[in-house]
């Protein structure tokens, strides 16, 4: 176990617009447990530009990015794994001897958790967002076999080019009449710290039909859209689920190491248990 930062410490870190601790956490507790000298520490910037360069320049071996980056730092890039060059998002950069390459492990947790969870893939869906996190979401739906559902977006120019990009419908709302057998939610509703963090991404008469209730939201890991759906007995998938999926792929990235599912376990619990 490495018990102080020295010279060769490997760097890696997070930017997002409201940086979060549960990634960070996991990482670090990944890293002591394992004996890795590796620290790992979340930041947001108001100069995207700079933020990517200082990666490059500092040897930073790894970046977690998140909403709003997604899509803005890639032409900051060298190369794109193809897990982002369909997407056209990323949410993972790794630095090899100066080289930035970017990946997409959001669309791996997505694809494993929607099999995981055994969401028939005949299930119509509406997927509210039309941002890089959506895109992800997208494709792995379509990967996964899934052809009756919409992308519900209000941007007229982002939301009928994805739709039409993965061979779905759009709508800028849905209706009263709608009843969509899977809801997921893409967008910032409902998440800590934000001006709708109270607020449902979709409205309760809508959720209430549902099947399957998924909201990407990590923070809080019970969001209110999630804990309406349990209150009804719904299945749901949370953000929660979906960030550890993805933070285990960046940490395979990063190291070279694949942790035991028990120690994942453990990582998870302790970046959960974190009270702020």
């Amino acid at each position: 176990m490495t018990a102080y930062i020295n010279k060769d410490t490997q760097v890696c870190m997070s930017l997002a617009a409201r940086p979060g601790n549960t990634g960070t956490r996991l990482h670090n507790y990944l890293y002591r447990e394992l004996g890795l000298n590796y620290v790992y520490k979340a930041f947001t910037t108001e100069d995207l530009a700079a933020a990517i360069g200082g990666i490059r320049a500092f040897g930073i071996r790894g970046c977690a990015i998140s909403m709003p980056f997604k899509e803005d730092c890639i032409p900051m890039l060298d190369e794109l794994d193809p897990s982002a060059t369909g997407i056209q998002s990323v949410n993972t950069i790794v630095n090899t001897a100066g080289q930035l390459k970017g990946y997409n492990t959001d669309y791996t947790a997505v694809f494993s958790l929607l099999k995981s969870h055994n969401v028939p893939n005949d299930l119509t869906f509406a997927l509210r967002g039309s941002g890089g996190m959506a895109k992800a979401v997208a494709c792995a739906l379509r990967d996964a076999g899934f052809q009756n559902g919409a992308v519900v977006a209000r941007n007229p120019e982002k939301g009928p080019s994805l739709a039409q990009q993965y061979g779905f419908k759009w709508k800028p709302n849905l209706e009263e009449n709608d009843e969509p057998n899977l809801l997921i939610n893409v967008t910032p509703i409902g998440m800590e710290g934000g001006s709708s963090a109270e607020d449902l991404a979709f409205p309760e008469t809508i959720v209430r039909s549902a099947k399957f209730v998924f909201d990407v939201v990590a923070l809080p890991s019970e969001t209110p859209l999630i804990k309406l759906a349990r209150s009804q007995g719904k299945s749901v998938i949370t953000g929660a689920e979906v960030m550890t999926l993805q933070a285990i792929e960046q940490f395979v990235l990063y190291t070279g190491i694949r942790p035991a599912a028990e120690l994942i376990a453990q990582a998870s619990k302790f970046a959960r248990e974190d009270p702020t």
